[in-house]
């Protein structure tokens, strides 16, 4: 059992909501009349969404270089109808959570440019619904996992202490930057898997 957890804190995409990226690309692709392997390129290819999850860009100048870089213009409305399609929530991990909120505080930090976290209602809405105003996106932070900054940062807008932290997320990298952090971590490879650790640890 780890004492003193207090806060528990989930990634997003492929954790709390299942991310199909080909949607995401699908879409843009007929918006644009790009291939997806051009849309693909654009987006994780050339930098641009790293340097929007970072917060290093205004959404004016995500939106408006993602359009520059696919030949058309992007919206704020297109590029949140490419998002929203992208997501679907995993609902046996939002029942993990409404057990766990139950007796301890949850809450998201997600790698993500401002406009997830400014629109979470419309793209996330049971994600939304359960978390509140407690999720943190890495843009508003100004640092992305597996940043130690990002994990920190996150802590003081929430007023949580790294000791009495755990941190999920799918992928292993990020796991280790929030130990290195000086939370608790666990690799989520499913909602069975977190269940079991959750009891292990005594949480649930």
């Amino acid at each position: 059992m780890t004492p003193g957890i207090s806060l528990v804190l989930f990634d997003m995409d492929d954790v709390l909501s299942h991310y199909d990226r080909s949607a995401r690309i699908n879409y843009l692709s007929a918006l644009s009349g790009q291939e997806p392997e051009t849309v693909h390129a654009v987006i994780w290819g050339s930098g641009l969404e790293d340097r929007a999850d970072a917060g290093s860009v205004s959404n004016e100048e995500y939106l408006r270089t993602m359009g520059d870089l696919l030949g058309c213009r992007i919206t704020r409305e297109d590029w949140l109808a490419s998002r929203r399609a992208s997501i679907l929530p995993n609902m046996e991990v939002l029942a993990l959570v409404t057990a766990l909120a139950a007796r301890y505080r949850v809450a998201v930090l997600t790698n993500n440019c401002r406009m997830v976290s400014d629109h979470i209602q419309f793209l996330n809405p049971a994600v939304a619904e359960l978390f509140g105003d407690q999720i943190c996106s890495s843009a508003l932070l100004g640092a992305a996992k597996p940043s130690v900054n990002a994990y920190l940062r996150c802590l003081d807008r929430l007023g949580a202490k790294a000791a009495e932290t755990l941190f999920v997320d799918d992928l292993e990298t990020n796991v280790g930057g929030a130990i290195r952090a000086g939370l608790h971590g666990h690799v989520f490879t499913g909602a069975e898997s977190l269940s079991a650790e959750l009891q292990r640890l005594g949480l649930l």
